[in-house]
């Protein structure tokens, strides 16, 4: 078997071809697959968050370990449901109605994967009903909702009034992120945390766990 810290440094210094052969040669030589994701990979995206946290790290290079990440988790997520692992928490996300930037979305699913979350991702222009919908049918753990545009920001109060509306509300935590938020009004409009960018959504996500 490899030297295992050489995964690390694949997701950490975003080489997915690499970090995708280390984890088929690991597990090929009977690695765990539940150790490699909490020895060295889910460490890897903290590590990358910190960096980017401190800017030593941009959003190219966050993107290039969150892509490497995700190659790597395609082989072990199979393994894992199988063996019956439980993710740290379930989540679903997407961008609300009205706006079709995914680029934040996307890399918050990769980290929140990389932070053993399972994570269903519904995609851009996403209608309160479909937001309501997946929580009926996935029972998450965790609702993320990400705008870019200051005239869709509307769409977070109204997706969250359908949650209550629903009868849902209360099951789940509601998290909110994006460009044009901020914490003071995320929480006004009723969600119950709020992320200043990517690196930010597993310590939150963790957080909102540990309080419920």
């Amino acid at each position: 078997m490899s030297d295992l810290s050489k995964l690390y440094d694949a997701i950490l210094n975003g080489e997915t071809k690499n970090a995708i052969a280390l984890t088929r040669e690991a597990l090929e030589g009977g690695a765990d697959p539940l150790d490699l994701v909490t020895r060295y990979m889910a460490p890897a995206m903290d590590e990358a968050g910190k960096r980017f946290e401190c800017e030593e790290y941009f959003v190219p290079e966050l993107m290039r370990a969150a892509q490497a990440m995700k190659g790597a988790l395609e082989l072990i997520r199979p393994l894992l449901v199988a063996s019956g692992a439980e993710p740290a928490g379930r989540v679903v996300i997407g961008t609300v109605r009205g706006d079709r930037h995914d680029i934040g979305k996307n890399l918050v699913s990769s980290m929140l994967e990389g932070g053993g979350f399972e994570v269903h991702d519904l995609g851009i222009d996403v209608s309160p009903e479909k937001f309501v919908l997946a929580v009926r049918e996935r029972s998450p753990d965790l609702v993320c909702l990400s705008t870019l545009l200051t005239v869709t920001m509307r769409s977070v109060p109204i997706t969250i009034q359908a949650l209550k509306d629903a009868g849902l509300r209360e099951r789940v935590r509601v998290l909110v992120g994006g460009a044009p938020v901020t914490e003071e009004w995320a929480l006004k409009v009723g969600a119950d945390g709020y992320g200043a960018n990517a690196a930010a959504a597993v310590p939150l996500a963790r957080r909102m766990l540990a309080r419920q």
